[in-house]
């Protein structure tokens, strides 16, 4: 099937702690469903000093699943995203104005 969600859209987080919050997906894994959205989904990981940094607790985002996202349309809403035929090319729409993304 083909993905609906790619990297660079802006989403919105539906369900979870982080929900209402908007964000740009930086990388999707199809195979296990889940993408990695900046500023969303953050957690502490604990590193281990070294010549290239200081070590200490960093902030990384971790993945979230797919269906807890949903893109953002032009309005700043959620929208679900649908495929259809342009010509002869198979585009992404949203569903909510039917505007292609």
């Amino acid at each position: 099937m083909a993905a609906k969600l790619k990297t660079g859209d802006k989403v919105m987080v539906l369900a979870g702690k982080d929900k209402g919050k908007t964000g740009e997906i930086t990388s999707v894994d199809p195979k296990a469903g889940k993408a990695v959205v900046d500023g969303v989904n953050i957690a502490i990981r604990h590193e281990k000093q070294s010549q290239a940094s200081q070590g200490g607790r960093t902030p990384k985002p971790a993945p979230i699943q797919l269906s807890n996202l949903a893109i953002v349309d032009k309005n700043g809403k959620p929208t679900r995203v649908g495929f259809k035929m342009d010509g002869d090319k198979k585009v992404r729409f949203a569903k909510t104005t039917g505007d292609v993304i």
